[in-house]
């Protein structure tokens, strides 16, 4: 069962005296959350009044918080979106939906369970635990297909995986 909120983000700074804070997305991009009307912080729901993309995070004004005291008390907290208000293109999933599949290989070999995933300044790494530990970089060449409902990623392996 899919969890209905999915963190996507954590509240770092405020930004100018009116308000707003900056969230650091967890998203593919800040344009992503952008999107989003209704960020859950401390799981109540919190109104989106304005945001702007800046230097790859997130300036929000965000309904109730009005100063920069008020902003002040949000930060270091996480945001979470409602899974229904994410509209993810075909083919797309969330990590946390993958988290805990099982890992195959094309012949159909079971190597073990997707237990993390490393945002990795080359990308992202998935780490796979098994009867051993692999790191698959997570690029089409090594990850052949992710089915999310199902619950199984297929990959190819290279000596040294």
């Amino acid at each position: 069962m899919k969890e209905k909120f999915i963190e996507a983000g954590e509240i770092v700074n405020t930004h100018g005296v009116r308000g707003e804070v900056k969230i650091m997305p967890w998203t593919d991009t800040p344009e992503f959350l952008r999107k989003i009307k209704t960020l859950y912080i401390d799981g109540a729901p919190v109104r989106v009044l304005a945001s702007r993309v800046h230097k790859g995070a997130l300036l929000a004004s965000l309904e109730g918080v009005e100063d920069v005291n008020s902003a002040m008390r949000l930060k270091g907290k996480r945001v979470s979106i409602d899974r229904d208000d994410a509209q993810l293109p075909a083919g797309r999933f969330f990590i946390q939906d993958i988290i805990g599949a099982r890992v195959v290989t094309e012949s159909g070999e079971e190597i073990g369970e997707l237990r993390e995933v490393i945002d990795a300044p080359a990308g992202m790494v998935y780490v796979v635990r098994g009867a051993g530990e692999h790191l698959i970089p997570a690029v089409d060449e090594f990850i052949l297909s992710t089915d999310a409902d199902a619950g199984v990623i297929t990959v190819r392996l290279i000596e040294g995986m």
